[in-house]
């Protein structure tokens, strides 16, 4: 996409305020603005309704910014920091000199996949043995891979671009290229009220490798292996270009049955706004993947239904906590799978809820699939984690009594995917009705129950 082409990138690369002069005017933002409206209206959302009034303009800024690789070039970056160091070719060792193998390692970076247009983390680790008597500066290798990772990318084809543009742009003996590539594993409704055990991830390693990396047999790869095994990282697990595997979770569902025409327009006029072309093999099925995908929280006006049985334990539980020691009958219902999708940016988040309450037999009235009901009921919504946490609390104290504490842990793609790209963060929230709202020994006991979810759900 021009990466290497002459000629230069019309604003600093590195100045966040030349992208915001004058963005919200440019036609491309209106133009995936008018879209993201066309997107929130197929789910039967209000564009008015002030929790969303402002999404199409936070998901122009987000896209625009996750994909202004388009825009960058790679010679504006490397050109300028080539440094020559005597002695690299004199002598022997490697490549003909005492100049050895550098590797940049952990460069945490997110990219779109563009089977489904949902952000993806990336570990990127770039080795090269340099030639020439020069190096480059290393930070200049991790402002090439990312180039090339704000782009609509498969993990191989980013492996190989990095791979590509840095054996022209430093003209080096070899460049190797390791991505260790995370897409989120997003279940359909349906699919996640049948299996509440689905894995939140699809994780792959991607490889690429040009001159004395282009045999993946050659020693020069042994090396490089090593360097990173301590870091856990393993050949054994490394993607196979002629293995078939199916990157994105969204391929692996089979051909996207006959979707929304409107809602599919307004994507292709998105991919058209971020400099892309629709048409491109690879991106022919992705609005109809996407729609396919983002119908699954659609606004519904469905009452939740509970059963006839919970109905009648309902109406004849007596009030919880009355006799005994509260603390004695605290009980709980860890690690429920949760899904959901930020109103503000349409992106996915997902992680984990625990629920107490207090129950003087100790025995949940209603049985734990009911509450992972719930929470998919209240998951499979545009939502905002504060809301979701107190509609759970607030639903589920209908049947498990009055005494109530919720904890819902999630990892938030959104975070990682705009500008401030803070990787491996996870928010908690809890909410707390009756009783666990006055007694905080309560409500230590509880969270100290919790199990170590620092990853929730990775």
């Amino acid at each position: 996409m021009g990466a290497l082409d002459e000629g230069h990138y019309h604003a600093e690369i590195d100045n966040e305020v030349s992208f915001e002069l004058g963005f919200e005017s440019q036609p491309e933002t209106l133009a995936i603005q008018d879209a993201v409206r066309v997107l929130l209206q197929g789910l039967g959302e209000d564009i008015n309704r002030e929790g969303i009034k402002k999404t199409p303009f936070r998901v122009a800024k987000a896209l625009r910014q996750g994909t202004r690789g388009y825009k960058q070039k790679v010679n504006d970056i490397v050109h300028g920091a080539l440094f020559p160091e005597a002695g690299l070719e004199g002598g022997s060792g490697q490549a003909g000199g005492v100049g050895g193998l550098v590797i940049v390692r952990d460069l945490d970076l997110f990219s779109y996949c563009e089977s489904c247009l949902l952000p993806f983390q990336v570990k990127c680790h770039v080795g090269y043995v340099p030639s020439g008597k020069r190096v480059v500066g290393l930070s200049k290798l991790s402002r090439v891979a990312d180039i090339f990772a704000k782009r609509l990318q498969s993990p191989q084809r980013l492996a190989d671009e990095v791979c590509t543009a840095l054996q022209h742009g430093i003209k080096p003996t070899g460049v190797a290229v390791v991505l260790q590539c995370m897409h989120i594993h997003f279940p359909n409704f349906e699919s996640a009220f049948l299996d509440s055990t689905s894995q939140g991830w699809v994780k792959i390693t991607a490889t690429s490798g040009s001159g004395v990396f282009e045999d993946g047999n050659a020693d020069v790869w042994t090396d490089f292996w090593s360097l990173l095994k301590f870091r856990g990282i393993s050949i054994d697990n490394a993607y196979r270009r002629s293995s078939g595997q199916s990157w994105c979770p969204s391929q692996s569902c089979g051909m996207p049955g006959q979707a929304n025409s409107a809602m599919t327009n307004a994507v292709n006029s998105i991919l058209k706004s971020l400099g892309e072309d629709p048409l491109r093999e690879e991106l022919v099925e992705t609005p109809s993947r996407f729609v396919k995908w983002f119908m699954n929280f659609r606004n519904s006006n469905l009452e939740m239904k509970l059963n006839g049985f919970v109905r009648s334990r309902i109406d004849t539980r007596s009030p919880s906590g009355h006799g005994g020691n509260f603390n004695d009958g605290i009980c709980s219902e860890l690690n429920l799978s949760f899904w959901s999708q930020c109103e503000h940016h349409l992106l996915p988040f997902q992680g984990v809820v625990h629920v107490g309450y207090h129950s003087s037999d100790g025995v949940n009235p209603v049985g734990r699939p009911l509450v992972q009901s719930v929470v998919h009921f209240y998951g499979f919504k545009l939502q905002v984690q504060e809301r979701v946490t107190r509609q759970i609390a607030e639903t589920v104290s209908s049947f498990l009594g009055e005494d109530v504490i919720v904890v819902v842990e999630a990892n938030h793609t959104c975070m990682i995917s705009r500008g401030i790209e803070k990787f491996g963060s996870n928010t908690a929230t809890f909410a707390v009705l009756g009783r666990f709202s006055t007694d905080p020994v309560a409500r230590a006991k509880f969270l100290q129950s919790l199990p170590d979810s620092c990853s929730a759900g990775r």
